[in-house]
């Protein structure tokens, strides 16, 4: 930022494993939106190595980039960044135009739970419909990663919980790799592994002996 630099990841050292559900836990400032938009392609790291698989994230140019999000990731952020104009179903079959293996967006919305809202509009939804549109988006192209950047940030206790339950069954039932950023630490029982970050830097790890359903989770 002008003469000052920022060093918003140091000295991390990672690896995520297929069908892991990771939740990645610290404060603001601590990396953590760094570290998944490191890990989705959207950003390039100053230093260091950074692979999927045979790709490789530090070197590729920005056409290498787009493909790999657009075959193997699927995004879901804390605002749903639906499209107002289309339904449900539109927007998550929007997807299916660039997705090379793509589920039928009604199977992606049954499985979040919204197989009787296909012809509804986003304003016609509640927060949580809209979150859990998000994730069937995110989904439909059947991504090997699903990154979620604070999923419940903007929604109510209830409504989270739906969420969480909704990307917790995409983990177990298609068997996506799964990574949650979040400060909210009790959503830190659904995962296999806990990773906490402070200072960007990974200052803990562990790993759940039982994972939590969503309605054992409390916070």
């Amino acid at each position: 930022m002008g003469e000052v630099e920022v060093h918003a990841l140091r000295d991390v050292n990672l690896d995520i494993y297929e069908g892991e559900f990771v939740v990645l836990l610290g404060p603001s400032g601590s990396g953590k939106s760094t570290l998944l938009n490191i890990l989705g392609g959207l950003d390039a790291p100053t230093g260091g190595q950074a692979r999927w698989r045979d790709h490789d994230l530090v070197g590729a140019d920005d056409a290498e980039l787009t493909r790999y999000r657009r075959e193997h990731v699927g995004f879901v952020f804390q605002f749903y960044n639906l499209i107002p104009s289309l339904t449900v179903l539109e927007n998550v079959a929007l997807v299916n135009e660039i997705a090379d293996k793509p589920l039928d967006p009604r199977e992606a919305l049954a499985l979040v739970g919204l197989d009787q809202r296909l012809d509804h509009f986003p304003s016609q939804l509640s927060g949580g419909e809209q979150q859990r549109v998000a994730v069937a988006r995110a989904i439909v192209k059947s991504p090997d990663v699903l990154l979620c950047d604070e999923p419940t940030g903007a929604l109510d206790f209830d409504t989270g919980k739906v969420v969480l339950a909704a990307i917790a069954r995409v983990n177990e039932q298609l068997g996506t790799t799964t990574i949650i950023i979040t400060h909210n630490a009790a959503i830190a029982g659904m995962a296999d592994r806990v990773l906490r970050l402070g200072g960007g830097r990974i200052v803990g790890e562990e790993r759940n002996a039982r994972r939590l359903s969503p309605d054992e989770v409390r916070w």
